[in-house]
């Protein structure tokens, strides 16, 4: 569920690459209103810098390399 994914990021402050990926196959599929709005939390969280997300943290790493 979209919603466990969002918890363990939220808890861990880290979005793997992996869990980025299941997101995306998640969110292709009916998902409840419950879901929506945990997603948006955890874009608000990585917006505001609560949790990191690996692919920003390795496209940033090429762009300085």
């Amino acid at each position: 569920m979209i919603r466990e994914v969002v918890q363990q990021a939220l808890s861990t402050g880290y979005l793997s690459l992996a869990d980025e990926e299941r997101l995306r196959a998640l969110m292709v599929k009916p998902y409840g209103l419950e879901d929506l709005q945990a997603f948006w939390r955890l874009q608000r969280a990585t917006m505001e810098g609560y949790v990191k997300q690996e692919s920003r943290e390795i496209r940033q790493t090429c762009l300085v390399v």
